[in-house]
């Protein structure tokens, strides 16, 4: 003789599964938007959302129509700046500059740190030894294109900070980076790649008037 199944049983087989249930609402939005598998912590350097998350490996910007926006402090007392050729900087690398400056400034009450620039080119990679074809590789890393001459970090605060425990904290950042860096401040001027312009040099080139402007 076989058991007869209880109306309990009948409807609990009934039922769908919380687990089978669960898999697919956690993959409702990767149907959607498949670019939402390169989701962000929230300590993460990467931008909340992007509409396509593969996309050309492009070139470094070269400002040759003459700006200058960028190359000067905007916010803090001191500040580092591209010297040499620009460069393609990853969110690791930012993260780990960031980190190292806010570690030693961290004595100064109400100290900041501002990243002038920020990590929103995906980069794409393939494996060693790849055949040619099959489409593009998959996605690695964020990064950012930096040309010569820009403002990579500001440090400044409600109380000024020193110059030497500036100069130090910068120091260490720069070394992090696979770039020339110099140390700036307020009064430096601008940068035109790797030219510096000052008021003389600008009155002799015959920058544009805005430029002018900002200089005096």
């Amino acid at each position: 003789m076989f058991a007869l199944p209880s109306a309990r049983s009948l409807l609990a087989s009934c039922r769908p599964s919380t687990y089978l249930l669960g898999n697919v609402q956690a993959r409702i939005p990767l149907l959607l938007n498949p670019t939402a598998a390169a989701s962000r912590a929230a300590s993460q350097l990467a931008p909340r959302n992007v509409k396509f998350l593969k996309r050309h490996k492009g070139v470094l910007p070269i400002p040759t129509g003459g700006s200058i926006k960028g190359t000067t402090l905007a916010f803090g007392q001191w500040g580092i700046r591209i010297k040499g050729n620009g460069a393609r900087l990853s969110a690791k690398q930012l993260s780990s500059v960031e980190e190292t400056i806010k570690r030693k400034i961290k004595v100064i009450k109400g100290a900041r740190v501002w990243m002038r620039v920020f990590p929103d080119i995906p980069v794409c990679i393939k494996g060693n030894e790849t055949r040619m074809g099959k489409g593009k590789g998959s996605f690695e890393f964020w990064a950012t294109r930096v040309p010569p001459g820009r403002v990579l970090f500001e440090i400044g605060g409600v109380l000024p900070i020193r110059e030497e425990l500036a100069r130090e904290a910068l120091r260490l950042a720069s070394a992090k980076l696979p770039v020339l860096t110099e140390f700036i401040d307020r009064s430096a001027p601008p940068r035109l790649g790797n030219l510096l312009i000052t008021p003389e040099l600008a009155k002799e080139v015959k920058l544009p008037p805005a430029v002018l402007r900002k200089l005096s």
